[in-house]
């Protein structure tokens, strides 16, 4: 795999105008509209489309560098970028009909999605359900043009849990989100009140999780969901984990001659065991783009090794990030300085559910204790 996004000057315009706008946004809590355009552009919406409805045909490896790309300069971003992708994957899982309304405006649709289901009541109509109910933490709700949302918090193996295809004009959004870090994800909560969904846009939470699809699909589409989900919310985090070792080279390379050798010394040794940290984490994260590309995660145990390795490598940039954190010292604790808005999207991304090691490592090991 080459790794080339499809269109890199669309990419390097997205990673600048993200970069330019990350300290606003953390300001504001939202993305700068040129931001969200930027990204439409460069091309995340259509990455995981259906190859029927506009997809770009992009690769788990595309996908994985270039959201780590806008990471550099603005997490939240990132995170958005990333969602838009892989929410497009989701949406494979429709029937046919259903795909072609949700991409009916083009490859630049922008979905979004949440599990975290909250007095949700779907009623069965003739043709549908009529819907309504809350979903937290719904990231980029604000410029959504479509939303995926479930019945009921999933659960694996229950087949009455089910995914809804809602449009723009059948949600709105309660401003909840009020963060430490992360702040311009915009990851407020949907609301939907009585609204039709057709059969045709809705399909059954435990096949997308099993990757099963309603007809044929490339191994990007029929990737379980957790031998893959981890790279969603862990891709932004490398980027941002990137974006800390290149402000450590500046820090170190403006230091004054007469410092302290000892504090020099110590600071040198930190910024090069946190880039070795930074390097091993993208190994295992490319180990795990590359397996799910070639269609590979059906082997015994690789599923869970991905899912270990996408937790695995989260742990360690956030480690990465605290030691170069530390060698900012109070210069970077600045609300000026960029380090500070770094280490808090870091800590804040990386403590989201799907990157967690202990639910990874049981899964992990769950062959070998089995009865």
């Amino acid at each position: 795999m080459s790794g080339a996004w499809q269109d890199a000057a669309a990419l390097d315009s997205a990673a600048e105008a993200a970069g330019h706008g990350a300290a606003d946004a953390d300001t504001t809590g939202r993305l700068a509209p040129a931001t969200v355009e930027a990204l439409a552009a460069a091309g995340f919406p259509a990455g995981f489309a259906p190859a029927g409805q506009g997809g770009t045909g992009a690769t788990f490896d595309e996908v994985t560098r270039a959201v780590a790309a806008i990471g550099e300069g603005c997490t939240s971003a990132a995170w958005i970028a990333s969602l838009w992708a892989y929410n497009g994957r989701f949406s494979a899982h429709l029937p046919d009909e259903g795909q072609q309304e949700v991409w009916a405006k083009g490859p630049r649709t922008r979905l979004v999605s949440s599990m975290v289901a909250a007095g949700v009541e779907a009623e069965p109509v003739e043709g549908g359900w009529t819907l309504s109910g809350t979903w937290l933490y719904v990231s980029g709700v604000e410029f959504a043009d479509w939303a995926l949302v479930s019945s009921a918090p999933p659960r694996e193996g229950d087949r009455s849990i089910r995914v809804f295809a809602v449009p723009r004009d059948s949600f709105t959004h309660q401003e909840t989100w009020s963060t430490l870090g992360m702040r311009a994800t915009g990851s407020h909560t949907l609301v939907v009140e009585r609204a039709f969904v057709p059969e045709y846009r809705s399909f059954v939470w435990d096949d997308m999780r099993r990757g099963k699809l309603p007809g044929t699909g490339s191994a990007v589409h029929s990737a379980p969901l957790f031998a893959v989900n981890g790279l969603t919310f862990a891709a932004p985090i490398l980027g941002a984990a990137r974006g800390a070792l290149r402000l450590v080279e500046r820090h170190l390379a403006q230091q004054p001659s007469g410092a302290r050798a000892a504090a020099r010394e110590s600071s040198r040794i930190s910024y090069t065991r946190a880039a070795g940290e930074i390097d091993a984490a993208a190994l295992l994260l490319a180990r795990a783009a590359e397996t799910a590309d070639r269609g590979r995660l059906d082997v015994d145990g690789v599923a869970e090794r991905s899912h270990r390795d996408s937790t695995l490598a989260v742990e360690l940039l956030v480690g990465a990030v605290d030691r170069l954190f530390q060698v900012t010292g109070t210069r970077g604790q600045a609300t000026s300085h960029p380090m500070q808005r770094i280490w808090r999207d870091v800590h804040a991304a990386g403590s989201h559910a799907a990157l967690q090691f202990e639910p990874a490592a049981f899964a992990y090991t769950r062959r070998l204790v089995a009865a």
